[in-house]
């Protein structure tokens, strides 16, 4: 594995991540019995999982957390906490030792503030920029009176200044996250469609996986094309694969 791979204006260096930790698979499935079942499929195909609302609403979510880890898996908490500061530390304080790798938190300033002081040393705290299910339309609509990649860059300085260890960024934006944000934070690209570039279901500013690192991600996030395949491990190692192939 190089450390490096270089593309025209473009360096992403590795920050220690395993290969095949680049891939995290979004496990959006109705419950926890659907989870493991699918989790058992993929195998050693997978290594990172992100399991969210959906799971955690199901009920039994941290007795999900510790099988995967039993399992050796690393475990992305993508529970987008959002409230006022002293419930968003008091949230993440509650989590940092329950072996999560990472977790999303929304909000302004002392919102992403307080969620970085309560991490603790092993749990990384992931800012959500722009959501990947939200075009130029939406904006307007939030009142949000500028372009989305300024506001991408915005909120990813803010959350660099108040600790955060990374964002979660569409790939269309990573190439000026790693040209005016420093390079140690980490860009964790989800909306990523392995064969084409269109928008499908809720998702509307997508790319490939391949483009996704070329502009510079860590990691991507990638849900349907894997679960909704005839074989989502034979769709995950092909996936994986893709991504060997760049570093």
């Amino acid at each position: 594995m190089r450390g490096d791979f270089h593309h025209p204006g473009i360096t992403v260096n590795n920050k220690n991540i395993s290969v095949k930790d680049r891939l995290i698979f979004a496990m959006d499935v109705p419950d926890c019995d659907r989870a493991r079942q699918l989790a058992d499929e993929l195998g050693d195909s997978v290594t990172f999982y992100k399991i969210g609302l959906e799971l955690m609403m199901s009920g039994g979510y941290f007795e999900l957390l510790d099988w995967m880890l039993e399992r050796d898996k690393k475990v992305f908490a993508d529970l987008k906490f959002f409230d006022i500061p002293a419930t968003v530390g008091s949230a993440v304080r509650q989590l940092k030792d329950r072996g999560a790798s990472c977790v999303t938190v929304h909000g302004n300033q002392s919102i992403m503030e307080a969620a970085a002081e309560n991490k603790g040393d092993d749990l990384k705290i992931l800012a959500v920029t722009v959501l990947t299910s939200l075009d130029r339309g939406d904006l307007d609509d939030l009142g949000f009176d500028c372009d989305i990649e300024a506001l991408v860059l915005s909120r990813a300085r803010r959350a660099l200044e108040a600790g955060c260890d990374g964002v979660i960024s569409s790939g269309l934006e990573a190439p000026k996250l790693r040209e005016f944000i420093d390079e140690k934070l980490l860009v964790i690209t989800p909306g990523i469609r392995p064969v084409d570039n269109k928008p499908t279901g809720d998702q509307k500013r997508v790319v490939s996986v391949e483009q996704a690192f070329i502009n510079g991600a860590d990691h991507i996030v990638v849900g349907r094309p894997i679960r909704d395949a005839e074989s989502p491990r034979a769709a995950a190692e092909a996936i994986q694969a893709t991504i060997a192939a760049q570093f």
